[in-house]
């Protein structure tokens, strides 16, 4: 494999581990501990993906963000101990394509390292070819899998054990996602029946989905509940 990626980290011992886990994967690893060598190395290295923290040593991580954006179009993930939705947002904004917060699972970062891989040269090679690239039948978000074809589903590698409807309810929500669904869509585009008021079948489902997913009702990382309003997967 000749994927080059660069980490770029102030806490060596974080540095290092993610440095483990990828270069287990077959992945060339450069990795800085401070910001000025890290831009040092994005000017002469031809590079595959940036790893970047934000609060770095000298030139931070939103600077070295801005600095690969003039010419570059590989993929970058913000790494880093903020979680305000103000500091993802500026992320996202001036052009990384994920974000994960610190403390984190290395397998969760493995996986969205290979989404955003697959999700680059997707749509570069379509871009090469002329042609659009095709519809989705694979989504990956932030290491949940879910594949429309198989009916298949895992977390961070682990396999999900969802019924048809369970299944259907979050392809749906990962199909649209960043969008906030209603009850009432989820319901009638599932079950194909009328919404009633009362219903509180969507909610039930989503209850089961979320205890399968380990993911709290309170604090979700995945399906969040927009109250008054549906459902979300940012």
């Amino acid at each position: 494999m000749d994927k080059k990626i660069l980490i770029v980290d102030d806490e060596q011992a974080i540095a290092d581990l993610v440095e483990l886990y990828l270069a287990n994967e077959g992945y060339q690893i450069l990795k800085y501990y401070n910001g000025n060598d890290a831009l040092a190395c994005i000017e002469k290295e031809d590079l595959s993906m940036a790893i970047l923290d934000v609060m770095l040593p000298g030139v931070d991580g939103y600077q070295l963000l801005r600095k690969i954006r003039e010419h570059h179009f590989y993929p970058v993930i913000m790494l880093t101990a903020k979680s305000q939705d103000t500091d993802k947002i500026l992320g996202l904004t001036i052009g990384a394509d994920d974000y994960i917060t610190k403390p984190f699972n290395p397998l969760e970062l493995v996986a969205r390292v290979k989404t955003q891989f697959r999700r680059y040269e997707r749509y570069n090679h379509a871009e090469t070819m002329g042609t659009q690239p095709p519809e989705d039948h694979c989504i990956d978000i932030r290491g949940l899998s879910i594949d429309k074809d198989s009916h298949k589903c895992s977390l961070n590698g682990n396999p999900l054990s969802l019924t048809p409807r369970e299944f259907s309810i979050l392809w749906y929500l990962c199909q649209n996602r960043g969008r906030v669904i209603s009850s009432e869509e989820l319901f009638e585009h599932v079950w194909g029946e009328k919404f009633l008021d009362s219903n509180n079948t969507v909610m039930s489902h989503i209850g089961r989905i979320r205890e399968k997913m380990n993911d709290s009702g309170r604090r979700p990382k995945y399906i969040k509940t927009v109250w008054g309003v549906g459902y979300q997967i940012e």
